[in-house]
């Protein structure tokens, strides 16, 4: 078993099935998306630049999206909390996820990338 599927199968449900589906989301938007494991959470980089992680919220479990470069990104949905850089993307894994949503934020920050805003190697 690859080390991201042990975070997804840790995970019960119904965050298992939600943190399935949003890789997927996540994966399906760019060829160059990969999956890995970065500071033990599943990592998705866009030609191996970081470009967000999946990870649960500690007090509420709830999932979320936590996207790298979220300064450069303006949705009424994302929360900066006391995050300078990073913003995040709560998901209610007992709700139909906000697929349009995720994939409009999720293209606004590849284009940070495929524009050079965001350096890649």
């Amino acid at each position: 078993m690859k080390d991201p599927d042990h975070f997804y199968l840790n995970q019960s449900e119904p965050n298992k099935s939600c943190l399935l589906a949003l890789r997927d989301i996540i994966l399906a938007q760019d060829e160059n998306m990969v999956a890995t494991v970065k500071y033990g959470m599943p990592c998705f980089c866009y030609k191996n630049k970081m470009c967000c992680y999946l990870w649960t919220d500690k007090k509420t479990q709830e999932p979320y999206i936590l996207f790298v470069e979220g300064k450069h990104l303006n949705h009424p949905k994302l929360e900066s909390g006391d995050r300078a850089r990073m913003k995040i993307f709560r998901v209610n894994a007992n709700e139909d996820i906000l697929i349009d949503t995720i994939e409009e934020i999720l293209n606004s920050a590849l284009e940070l990338y495929r524009n050079g805003i965001i350096k890649t190697k």
